[in-house]
């Protein structure tokens, strides 16, 4: 019998069994694949953005749901003092653009290698191709778990570490979420999040491939503003993606169509400054067709077809354009309407929205308010946040404070 056993190899677990280790007890880790930490391999490119070099407050920020529930996580592992734990195991790290951590090398493998060296210095047991099936209670307390194999485990506690839907090719296959569900538990609607969205308009694909920088998304649910932010974006084969629309997919509603999208191909600009500036183009080229005026606005592709979106040929010079068709080119220019109509599929977001209901999860301990012995941290838990090393964090931190709370309450058993 083990005091502990941790399901699941990934970030999150491996963190969850090396703190447990060292608070003392004796821990089982369990992975179901035939490696540990294979999310990992593939974070930040397969460099693995560790964490960011943030505060507290910086750091909250960047979760748009739940961010109170990981103040005790947050407190027991920072950015910083992760970065220390992890110099101090023998892994250097570099701070890049954006605040983001990097292992010095670049190689996630480095990352997994410095966790799994930390659990064997600390005696920590890892059982691979070990599959998790049911939790077991005795009196309402946890007292172990089956495996697929039928064998049973026998221990004081559990930590869920089992990840969310997103990656499937890594063994996400949300079977925490269904051994949590058996013991009463709550899960939030889990959806695609830092993902790419598919639109209504074919315009986009046309534009496939095609990268726009310092543009502006924002996302409206009546006057409500859900998300506004200006950065780089790329049209794709199904519609919109890029850094500020995978960010923006985090705060969008469940039904899509709830929401309006409006892209600024001009943010720089007022609209005063947008209308006299066109009327410059047209003035300096009169007898120029729209489709080339807009090339020293726009890049070519998307100057050829940028006049249809306002209903007026592209083919029309600059001597024919109304006022008013004027009017309606400048409003385009800075208020494209885009119609979302699905997230991507699970298996291409970075990660997974909704899980473990928090309110269900003591946040000073994360353990679980119903089953005694129960803990969660990581993917399965309803908190996700923004890229840059966040959900990362979210996963060694949660970990950090379940293996080391459910280490200090068995020895006070």
């Amino acid at each position: 019998m083990a005091d502990l056993l941790v399901v699941g190899g990934g970030a999150a677990g491996l963190m969850a069994a090396y703190s447990a280790a060292k608070e003392g007890a004796e821990v089982v880790l369990l992975e179901h694949n035939e490696k540990l930490g294979k999310k990992i391999y593939l974070t930040g490119k397969g460099r693995c953005n560790v964490t960011n070099d943030c505060t507290r407050d910086e750091f909250f920020r960047e979760l748009p749901r739940n961010p109170r529930f990981l103040y005790s996580a947050f407190s027991a592992l920072s950015p910083q003092d992760l970065m220390d734990l992890l110099e101090k195991n023998g892994l250097p790290l570099t701070v890049q653009r954006g605040r983001r951590v990097f292992p010095l090398s670049e190689k996630a493998s480095d990352v997994t290698r410095t966790l799994e060296q930390m659990l064997r210095k600390n005696h920590v047991q890892v059982r691979l191709h070990a599959d998790a099936d049911h939790l077991l209670t005795e009196n309402s307390r946890i007292c172990g778990l089956q495996l697929k194999t039928g064998e049973t485990l026998s221990s004081s506690a559990v930590i869920l570490a089992t990840g969310g839907l997103s990656y499937p090719s890594t063994g996400s296959t949300g079977d925490g979420y269904r051994m949590a569900q058996e013991l009463g538990h709550s899960i939030q609607k889990t959806l695609p999040s830092l993902t790419a969205l598919e639109t209504e308009e074919a315009w986009p694909r046309s534009l496939q491939g095609l990268s726009l920088k310092n543009t502006e998304i924002s996302a409206f649910q009546g006057k409500k503003v859900l998300y506004r932010e200006m950065g780089e974006m790329l049209f794709t084969h199904f519609g919109i993606s890029g850094p500020i629309v995978l960010e923006m997919s985090c705060h969008l509603p469940e039904n899509l169509s709830d929401c309006q999208v409006f892209l600024n191909l001009k943010p720089a600009l007022t609209p005063e400054q947008v209308t006299a500036r066109l009327q410059r183009e047209f003035d300096a080229a009169p007898r120029r067709s729209l489709s080339h005026v807009f090339e020293t606005m726009l890049p070519q592709r998307f100057a050829a077809l940028f006049p249809e979106l306002a209903g007026i040929s592209g083919e029309k010079t600059s001597a024919n354009i109304t006022r008013a068709e004027r009017q309606l080119l400048c409003e385009r220019l800075q208020h494209l309407p885009l119609h979302l109509t699905k997230r991507r599929p699970m298996a291409e977001a970075i990660v997974t929205r909704g899980g473990i209901t928090v309110r269900e999860v003591d946040p000073a301990t994360m353990q679980s308010r119903l089953v005694p012995g129960l803990y969660f941290c990581g993917e399965i838990l309803d908190v996700d946040a923004h890229t840059g090393g966040y959900n990362l964090h979210i996963a060694f931190s949660t970990g950090f404070l379940a293996g080391m709370s459910a280490a200090q309450s068995l020895t006070a058993l």
